[in-house]
């Protein structure tokens, strides 16, 4: 009896171990098709991309101006998204239906993270129970479930929208602050800051009140999924600009410099500024909610938040960049240009993520991070990596901004997050035309009361049309798609985008002939690093925000940063013996290079064309320099370093 007994027992550890095989062998083919579909999904946004490379590279030779690269990527995108999602596919995704326990404790307006799947124990056939082995899989909230018949390749062709936050964007806005030159930022800051800051809230607050008035007037249905902060976020993610074309048709035509930089000035701050604004809405709602109707308490600190973030996330980014300066000059790692090239990068990707690990703003961060590390680290790099870094991130945004338009085009099909509301959709279209003239126009008027020379009024119509909504509207829309209220956004948002990049990117020249704003064959001193090179100025030097002579703090801020910070940060003369009082000659030796006291007047000219930054008329730096322009009051302390040398250092 006994042997019969283990057969049986045999004979069923035998099949058993067949039922478990098997089970592995479908989990691997699960896998492998998974795997297939995330390379077809990642080579079909390659093909769109090499795509578009190859019709831009058409439209360059045949010099196609009424339509850029970036509006093609969305064009493409849209047509690639409505083949997927029509084309149909046999792959089919599985569901289970599950319900939650009565006692289980879950909140309906935030699911849990992760949902645990039991599988039991013992499963019953016809013969009685077998048991099996006892298993818990774990799914991961995507979000509410619109359409229960999509595939897998529509699931596959969306992404993560953390994706576009801590991958694509912090490139693009890097670039931004590498690229841009600071003489004509600083020339125009007023403007800039008056457009980027004080015009993106003023233009938030519009949109959102007139959008919160709309929506009033809609169906029950919509207006009920609506709250004033839904619209005023909606005003904050749908004011900062994206003139990526009207810029690339500036470089062509070298348009005024003066209007290149306060375009591109404002977009590159309006990003940084709409990103903490919408933060600092959010946080208004959290306090506004729980103090329970104290508005002018959570107002005033959302205003607080605003200031705090944003002053905190610049300090970041700007020591990241100061630091990188100081190690790229004391050590020797330039001797290694590969591995200079590799801690740049790095350093710059840490300033994003350390400042939103401290709960800032990493666009803040790493757009400040790029402006540092393009004014001071830099003239330390050795040529290879000056050249690399150059041409990395201008690859990098490149890429990273065709994709981002390319998906807005395909997830306009794929994405099952979008609600069409043509009554929204339409007040959204108009309130950010309003509010985007609300921007330029007052504002202009009330800087030219104080402006020499002013802002045309065809500068200022041009300011208006280069309003185009991009990258940052569309990362803000896709971060959060779970309420009603915030897919008629995304909707929204993501038809903005396509309308302003098609069609007022390719009426930008069309624009400018009509406006006659001056274009031409001069060429500026910015031309090297500008990430569009050719521009011309026609304004007389001197002008600009403050007119012909330069405010007090600007020339305060050029007198600091080329006689303390420069010195400090970079191997610029004069050195810090120099500069510094008779009482910190020991720390500015051992702040200065041997290199800085050896390199002779000849090393003295910077690379970066910026080196007098806002200072109209760099003056030639004298190898006597008076202490007492820095620190008034004090003895005379003149160091002269006529017989140093590199051995008696």
């Amino acid at each position: 009896m006994k042997p019969v007994i283990g057969s049986v027992s045999l004979l069923f550890y035998f099949v058993k171990s067949c039922r478990a095989s098997g089970a592995d062998i479908a989990l691997d083919a699960k896998a492998t098709l998974l795997h297939r579909i995330d390379s077809l999904n990642l080579l079909i946004y390659t093909c769109l991309l090499t795509l578009t490379v190859l019709t831009i590279w058409v439209f360059k030779h045949r010099r196609v101006s009424w339509l850029h690269e970036t509006g093609l990527a969305v064009i493409y995108g849209l047509i690639v998204g409505a083949i997927i999602r029509y084309a149909g596919s046999t792959n089919q995704v599985t569901y289970l239906d599950a319900h939650p326990e009565p006692n289980a404790k879950y909140n309906l307006s935030v699911p849990p993270d992760i949902v645990r799947f039991h599988f039991p124990d013992k499963i019953q056939i016809s013969s009685g129970e077998i048991p099996v082995p006892n298993k818990t899989y774990a799914y991961s909230f995507r979000g509410e479930i619109v359409n229960l018949e999509q595939n897998e390749i529509d699931l596959k062709a969306t992404f993560d929208p953390e994706i576009f936050f801590n991958i694509i964007l912090p490139p693009i806005i890097f670039h931004a602050g590498y690229c841009l030159k600071r003489k004509y930022f600083f020339r125009n800051l007023g403007a800039i800051l008056t457009f980027a800051m004080v015009g993106t809230a003023l233009s938030a607050l519009v949109i959102g009140s007139l959008m919160y008035g709309c929506v009033q007037l809609m169906p029950a249905s919509l207006a009920a999924s609506f709250t004033f902060l839904d619209t005023l976020y909606f005003g904050a993610l749908i004011s900062p600009t994206d003139p990526l074309t009207v810029l690339a048709i500036f470089s062509q035509l070298k348009v005024d410099v003066n209007l290149y930089a306060m375009i591109f000035g404002e977009s590159v701050l309006n990003d940084a500024v709409a990103l903490v604004l919408s933060g600092a809405i959010q946080n208004y709602e959290k306090r506004y909610s729980t103090d329970g109707g104290f508005e002018i308490t959570a107002f005033l600190a959302a205003i607080g938040d605003f200031i705090g973030i944003f002053s905190l996330s610049l300090l970041v980014g700007a020591f990241i960049g100061c630091l990188t300066a100081l190690i790229s000059k004391f050590t020797h790692v330039r001797d290694w240009p590969l591995l200079e090239s590799a801690l740049f990068v790095l350093m710059s990707y840490a300033a994003f993520l350390i400042a939103e690990v401290c709960e800032l703003t990493g666009v803040v961060a790493v757009l400040f991070c790029g402006i540092c590390q393009a004014h001071y680290t830099y003239n330390n790099l050795s040529s290879d990596s000056r050249n690399r870094t150059k041409q990395l991130f201008e690859l990098l945004n490149f890429l990273a901004e065709n994709f981002i338009f390319t998906y807005i085009g395909v997830s306009m099909f794929t994405f099952p997050k979008h609600h069409f509301d043509p009554w929204f959709i339409i007040a959204g279209f108009l309130t950010s035309t309003l509010g985007r003239a609300i921007n330029i126009y007052p504002l202009s008027f009330l800087l030219n009361l104080g402006r020499k020379p002013p802002i045309p009024m065809n500068f200022q119509h041009m300011l208006f049309f280069s309003g185009l909504r991009g990258a940052m509207s569309f990362a803000l829309a896709i971060r959060n798609t779970v309420s009603e209220a915030r897919q008629a956004m995304l909707t929204t948002t993501s038809l903005v985008v396509i309308a302003t990049v098609v069609l007022q990117g390719g009426a930008a020249s069309h624009a400018l002939a009509y406006l006659r704003i001056p274009t031409g064959q001069g060429q500026s001193d910015e031309s090297e690093a500008l990430p569009y090179r050719d521009v011309r100025s026609d304004t007389p030097r001197g002008s600009g925000d403050g007119g012909g002579e330069k405010a007090r703090l600007a020339r305060l801020w050029g007198a600091i940063d080329s006689k303390l910070l420069k010195p400090l940060l970079t191997h610029a003369r004069p050195p810090l013996t120099e500069t510094l009082p008779a009482f910190l000659r020991p720390l500015a030796r051992l702040l200065t290079t041997t290199r800085q006291y050896t390199q002779g007047d000849n090393g003295l000219r910077r690379t970066d064309s910026d080196s007098d930054l806002c200072i109209d008329e760099p003056q030639p730096v004298p190898t006597t320099i008076d202490p007492q322009q820095l620190w008034p009051g004090l003895v005379d302390t003149r160091i002269s370093v006529e017989g140093i040398t590199g051995s008696n250092i």
